[in-house]
């Protein structure tokens, strides 16, 4: 499983403004990793993060772009399930290097939370849902706090 040898990140961090930005494919999947990306920003002691909704994976970065000189953290979150045609690529390509750009770009760390998968199966199982193995929700939403308050520590 991907998520073996996994650091654990102990942050702390009530005072961040994080928002967390997810597609609305898969419903289910986005449920899930929704809900982890707010349990890890709970465990960083922040209880309010703002949810904004976009399409797909492919609208993250845009939205991200926009948002990131209004919050110290993005989590992005997304599902791209891979077809028959190489639709699967693009979208994972223009998702990886749009969220990538906006974090160098701007500063803001941008937790990547867009799970591309072979199948709706292993989709599920990274999605922080009960049975699931993995929680790429609250992993995504731990590492953009704990790299902000790595950023906040150099300046």
């Amino acid at each position: 499983m991907a998520g073996h040898g996994a650091p654990t990140l102990d942050v702390a961090a009530p005072d961040l403004k994080v928002a967390i930005v997810a597609a609305s494919w898969h419903t289910e999947v986005m449920d899930g990793l929704i809900g982890g990306a707010r349990r890890g920003l709970a465990d960083a002691g922040i209880t309010d993060p703002d949810l904004i909704r976009v399409p797909g994976a492919f609208e993250l970065p845009v939205v991200c772009g926009r948002l990131a000189e209004r919050y110290d953290a993005l989590v992005a979150l997304g599902v791209v399930i891979r077809g028959g045609t190489p639709h699967f690529e693009y979208v994972c390509q223009a998702a990886t290097m749009g969220l990538t750009d906006v974090s160098v770009t701007s500063g803001t760390p941008v937790g990547f939370g867009v799970l591309t998968c072979d199948n709706e199966q292993q989709a599920r199982d990274r999605a922080g849902l009960p049975g699931s193995a993995e929680d790429k929700g609250h992993e995504a939403a731990t590492a953009a706090v704990a790299t902000a308050l790595v950023l906040a520590a150099a300046v």
